[in-house]
């Protein structure tokens, strides 16, 4: 009785103290990229996605080892960039400008996945649709880090959890 007491409460404190969030540092050494919606309305989150969606293969392959040379491969694709957010928006049948920033640009602090990320200046490429007063999408593309979840099948965290639970149980 008393280990099956022990191993609850072993159990409650892993839970309590897994569920806090953790704060993630990006290095300084990162480039940002981020698409703002016009609005909240779901017809402006879903052009965002699709400019964000088609603009990532242009952008996410970044041939480069530092954050200089991954700035001046944006900059050198600014037209191409431009035209595919033209092409898109067309595509979409949407007339809404546009505005494409590479520089420092603010990024508002971000809880994602019990994950926090910090609020500030960041070198980045933002691509704020019309008003820009939507939910945005945005990742890390150097070091990339952009297609990281989409190459996950799950939640590492939870299976990792699930495992770490299972092997205690295994044990009594």
């Amino acid at each position: 009785m008393k280990k099956f007491i022990f191993l609850i409460a072993f159990l409650l404190m892993i839970v309590l103290i897994d569920t806090k969030e953790k704060e993630v540092l990006i290095s300084e050494e990162s480039l940002r990229f981020r698409v703002i919606a016009n609005s909240d309305s779901k017809i402006d989150q879903e052009i965002k996605e699709e400019v964000a969606k088609n603009l990532e293969p242009l952008i996410t392959s970044i041939p480069s080892s530092n954050l200089t040379e991954s700035v001046e491969y944006l900059n050198n694709k600014m037209n191409q960039i431009n035209k595919n957010i033209t092409t898109t928006l067309e595509k979409l049948k949407v007339e809404t400008k546009y505005n494409v920033n590479l520089g420092h640009n603010y990024f508002p602090e971000k809880v994602y996945k019990g994950v926090k990320y910090k609020e500030g200046n960041y070198e980045s490429l933002v691509v704020t649709l019309g008003e820009g007063k939507g939910k945005n999408w945005w990742c890390v593309l150097y070091p990339p880090l952009c297609n990281l979840e989409k190459d996950q099948k799950s939640d590492i965290n939870d299976a990792e959890y699930r495992l770490y639970i299972k092997e205690i149980l295994n044990k009594y």
